[in-house]
């Protein structure tokens, strides 16, 4: 049950322009989902169960060439939309990243982005396409253009990674959910003391570190696909009861205990009996 390790594939070429310069360019895979997927079986007999699509009205099962689309206006009304009428306005897949502007990058908040690819020029273009890596590696930009892929058009932004150009599409601003959107966030009249921020800033300073992504595991795949093989095999599995929920505890003693276990880790020993061992 290895995981796929093959090359990435290309799902898309054509060009990135900006100005009067053209670079061809391929666009690749830059994620591997490792979702562990189930099928859904007969619990007497595990044989694979089928999806029919079947109409409520008169119980019969209904063709594909039968579906139309229709988008809901209102409980039980449709407005129904022919599969011509969509194609019309499909937009052109013109195989073009057309750029529109340069941004700072610390100007994007993350939740624009969604999917992510890489861009790898074609032979002709590895001169242009090292141009416009060094320059936005020097001037700090990300490009923001648009793109048609499978007929829909994203909105994305271009920035160098690691010697590469990635392109990741990005949610349009009517898609992403605004602070003031949401109920239940602090306001002026919630603060916090000297003493709190102190201790918060404290344990942030002795959990700060650089980032490396290797260091975090999906440790719940990885356990569904050992009970998977332990299955597999014939083993008897045993189930370990649930974990109670974390108790609720004073602000500040959440901190100060925070604080003494993450020295406690770092030095092996408790902070309390550090401080004795020094005062004899």
């Amino acid at each position: 049950m290895g995981e796929d390790k093959g090359m990435p594939r290309s799902i898309w070429s054509g060009t990135i322009s900006f100005g009067l310069v053209n670079i061809p360019v391929k666009l690749v895979t830059a994620v591997r989902k490792q979702d562990v997927r189930f099928h859904q079986l007969h619990a007497k007999d595990h044989v694979r169960i089928q999806q029919r699509r079947v109409c409520p009205q008169d119980g019969e099962e209904v063709a594909w060439e039968d579906l139309v689309k229709g988008y809901e206006i209102a409980p039980g009304q449709y407005v129904v939309i022919e599969p011509e009428e969509l194609e019309a306005l499909d937009p052109e897949a013109t195989h073009t990243v057309d750029i529109e502007d340069f941004v700072s990058l610390d100007q994007i908040d993350p939740l624009y982005y969604d999917s992510s690819y890489y861009l790898v020029p074609d032979q002709a273009g590895t001169k242009a396409y090292r141009l416009l890596l060094d320059v936005m590696n020097e001037t700090g930009r990300v490009a923001i253009g648009k793109v048609v892929l499978r007929t829909k058009q994203y909105l994305c932004a271009i920035r160098p990674v690691d010697g590469a150009l990635a392109l990741s599409t990005m949610n349009f601003d009517d898609e992403v959910v605004h602070r003031e959107d949401l109920e239940g966030l602090p306001g002026p009249e919630v603060s916090t003391s000297e003493r709190e921020l102190r201790l918060a800033n404290q344990l942030v300073e002795a959990m700060s570190t650089d980032f490396d992504p290797s260091k975090y595991q999906d440790t719940h795949r990885q356990a569904v696909l050992e009970l998977i093989e332990a299955k597999a095999a014939g083993q008897e599995v045993v189930t370990e009861p649930a974990r109670p929920a974390a108790p609720v505890i004073d602000l500040m003693e959440a901190l100060e205990a925070s604080l003494s276990r993450d020295e406690e880790d770092k030095t092996g020993r408790a902070p309390g009996r550090r401080g004795r061992a020094s005062a004899g």
